[in-house]
């Protein structure tokens, strides 16, 4: 199953989108979601975990060779919002390479889902649903860290 991040800019080598990013060792996950779903608080919570900032709020999305490689709008390098707190500052890498999108808007109802994709620019990246999933942060650390074993638990 395929769906559409960018579905007015589907071929585009380049785009801006409402959205966070962090990152581990260059592989990165794009945060997006309506406003309000809580984008710059799991990025927050990840960065608890040990990932780095890449963009808050605003992230350009650039296709480069066959990647799509996430940045921030310079004016907000380094900075992230905390609600009811205010702008932070913290250190931030200067991209990463969009290696999943984990979207907070969309519920996911399998305890063990299939991988489902969406199209980024022109590239096609895995897909999370991420609303309401318990412990999101800490299972999205590790899937950045290590990866994830495509098939059902096995009955025991």
């Amino acid at each position: 199953m395929q769906t559409n991040l960018l579905s007015d800019a589907k071929n585009l080598d380049k785009a801006c989108v409402h959205a966070s990013c962090v990152s581990v060792e260059g592989r990165g996950v794009l945060i997006i979601g309506a406003s309000g779903t809580g984008k710059s608080g799991l990025a927050l919570q990840m960065m608890a975990f040990g990932t780095d900032l890449v963009a808050d709020d605003r992230v350009i999305l650039e296709m480069v060779e066959e990647r799509v490689i996430a940045s921030a709008v310079p004016h907000l390098r380094g900075l992230i919002e905390a609600r009811h707190i205010g702008l932070l500052k913290t250190p931030a890498v200067e991209s990463t390479t969009v290696s999943y999108v984990v979207d907070l808007s969309q519920r996911e109802p399998a305890r063990f889902p299939e991988q489902i994709t969406v199209q980024v620019l022109r590239q096609t990246v895995p897909l999370l649903r991420g609303a309401g999933v318990p412990n999101l942060a800490a299972a999205l650390v590790q899937l950045l860290k290590y990866g994830r074993v495509d098939a059902e638990w096995p009955n025991t």
